[in-house]
């Protein structure tokens, strides 16, 4: 009795401290998002202050972003960001669930030469091919006007089947069982592929979809090697990162923080309305 008791206090001790080491490390990254929201209603300017928290609040800074636009116009980056990384993800979500398959379920002669060179080519930095992406879109013509979005598009989106090791993991752990079944009843490759591994993969889908979206979403290196100073088709990431140059740092450093608050709101918003199938696994499947 004295022995289970012990064990007890024990257990409970050490779920008290994984409590406190838990919400320590929570506030310790709450606290820079807490402080950067309470900086976005700050009224006043500079990026200099002497205490923690603002002695006056307003909503001005928001409302500059949207009416301000003579030096940094906000709103069309905003909207050409979001033009971007819905593009990109719808493609970028599709190549890598027809390339995870593809590897996972199908038999194909080059296919491990494939995934060893693909995996090989992930170990370096996509950064590091940026120059020779930039002057391939250039010979191409989609380096000027209304082409840099494309552009854009393809460079986050053209190279997303190389990603697939995560999501043909998940393929992997599905029975292969539902795929001969579908077969036997009369499904094509196509059905099998819509009917019965999509559905089973929702959870890794919204993954998927999540990180695709945000990748064009924060990138500021390709960003800003593709467009230089076009700033008519200037993303958010650009936007933000001018407000912090010198000869604007004073006046845009609260907008700053209005914005970088604001940028958040879409991806919340995507996770928020895709978060309920993270919970989905092997529930779903549509067996025709």
């Amino acid at each position: 009795m004295k022995k289970n008791s012990s064990m007890r206090g024990r257990k409970r001790l050490a779920d008290i401290i994984t409590y406190v080491f838990l919400i320590v490390v929570c506030v310790i990254w709450l606290v820079p998002f807490f402080w950067l929201l309470m900086q976005s209603f700050r009224d006043g300017k500079g990026q200099f202050i002497s205490t923690f928290l603002p002695k006056t609040y307003t909503f001005n800074n928001y409302k500059a972003l949207f009416t301000d636009s003579a030096v940094i116009n906000f709103p069309r980056m905003f909207v050409n960001t979001l033009v971007i990384a819905i593009f990109s993800c719808a493609i970028s979500t599709f190549l890598v669930l027809s390339v995870s398959y593809c590897t996972s379920r199908l038999k194909w002669k080059m296919r491990k030469p494939y995934m060893n060179m693909t995996m090989v080519i992930g170990l370096f930095p996509g950064f590091m091919s940026m120059v020779a992406v930039y002057f391939i879109l250039k010979a191409l013509g989609l380096t000027e006007g209304a082409m840099i979005p494309v552009s854009l598009v393809l460079v986050y989106s053209a190279g997303a089947g190389a990603g697939f090791y995560v999501m043909k993991g998940y393929m992997d752990t599905i029975p292969r069982a539902l795929d001969e079944a579908a077969a036997l009843d009369g499904c094509t490759r196509w059905q099998v592929f819509t009917k019965i591994t999509l559905p089973l993969c929702k959870p890794m889908i919204v993954y998927q979809i999540i990180t695709s979206f945000m990748a064009p979403w924060v990138d500021f290196v390709f960003a800003k090697v593709i467009i230089r100073t076009n700033s008519r088709y200037f993303t958010v990431a650009l936007g933000l990162w001018n407000m912090l140059e010198k000869e604007y740092v004073d006046t845009w450093f609260v907008r700053f923080c209005a914005g970088a608050v604001l940028v958040a709101i879409p991806i919340s918003i995507l996770f928020m309305i895709t978060q309920k199938y993270y919970r989905e696994a092997m529930s779903g499947s549509v067996k025709g």
